[in-house]
């Protein structure tokens, strides 16, 4: 038996509760792990709430991130007693998540424990910072430097907002954080910002095209606040998206691609090929300053993942939850 958060859906309902859960329930996988940190992200609040059409098969456990140890293995690459971390491939949503002692999965979906961190810190890290750090790849890919102009990242309270401040400070990027959180404003100039904006500035419908300012973006929100930073990026910038915290609706217009060359990249991190992945993880060991995650997280147990969730979805949740599964 481990213990787990399980949620389940029949006549009774949709609920998310603790239980203790049989090993003989445990999905199919060819690498058994013993979890030792999990994360409550975006998603994973969706799912645990019933707030989102996330799950779509129950029982689930939740947790599309886990740290642990192998216990057992049929899968080549790794072996008893291998630290591993696994993000996405739709872990907590199909098949059986990272908030719980122990998971099942295919070993595929795995990627070895990076050396310069703790298991901890590798969740503190998390799906959101490995995104974070998928935005800057994608940055740089484009030819973004740090000389070209000031970087806008929105959602900057939350977990992708903050490892993107983090790391692209420390690559000599000028940051600018939007949030809806004023009283974050000290926290964020500790991560690296230079200015903090008002999300309500971006938040409401805006003009096709804006006075340039941004040389590139990284925006986890969407809908209204998208379209106003693509408006407002300079010729030839660039404007990474990976999240939809605002709303799923892009309200914008060919302007910016036509008429300065934007460029929109999506950032995927759910399906994003294993190579890349490997390369993220690496980046982050270099260019990410270790001591600033005491600040960007905090660590929970199981029990206080559950009304976690819904403030998470509030907003009102700063920086990454770490949620040590055997506390």
């Amino acid at each position: 038996m481990f213990k787990g958060i399980l949620i389940e859906k029949d006549e009774s309902g949709y609920r998310a509760n603790v239980k203790d859960i049989d090993d003989a329930q445990l999905p199919d996988g060819n690498v058994t792990v013993r979890v030792g940190f999990s994360t409550l992200n975006y998603k994973d609040g969706l799912a645990i709430t019933g707030k989102g059409p996330v799950v779509r098969k129950f029982p689930m456990v939740p947790g599309i991130d886990l740290a642990g140890v192998v216990e057992e293995s049929a899968h080549p690459d790794y072996k008893a007693g291998d630290a591993v971390v696994l993000n996405g491939w739709g872990v907590g949503e199909g098949h059986w998540g990272g908030l719980a002692q122990k998971a099942r999965l295919n070993g595929d979906w795995l990627v070895p424990l990076p050396a310069r961190f703790t298991p901890q810190q590798a969740m503190s890290i998390g799906t959101a910072g490995y995104t974070a750090m998928l935005c800057v790849l994608a940055l740089e890919r484009h030819g973004v430097k740090p000389g070209d102009g000031e970087i806008v990242v929105t959602g900057a309270a939350g977990g992708v907002g903050s490892v993107a401040i983090a790391v692209l400070s420390k690559l000599g990027y000028t940051v600018v954080a939007v949030t809806g959180r004023p009283d974050d404003a000290d926290y964020l100039k500790q991560l690296g910002a230079v200015e903090i904006l008002e999300r309500s500035q971006f938040s409401a419908p805006g003009k096709p095209l804006s006075k340039e300012r941004w040389a590139g973006a990284v925006d986890v929100v969407g809908s209204h606040t998208l379209a106003n930073i693509c408006a407002s990026t300079r010729y030839r910038g660039v404007v990474t998206a990976c999240g939809l915290a605002g709303g799923m609706d892009f309200p914008s217009t060919v302007a910016p691609f036509i008429l300065r060359g934007v460029t929109l990249a999506g950032v995927d991190s759910v399906m994003c090929p294993r190579a890349e992945r490997m390369i993220a993880w690496q980046r982050l060991g270099t260019d990410l300053d270790i001591d600033k995650l005491g600040a960007i997280s905090r660590v929970v147990g199981l029990d206080e993942a559950i009304p976690l969730a819904h403030q998470l979805l509030a907003g009102s949740v700063r920086g990454r939850v770490v949620v040590d599964v055997n506390r």
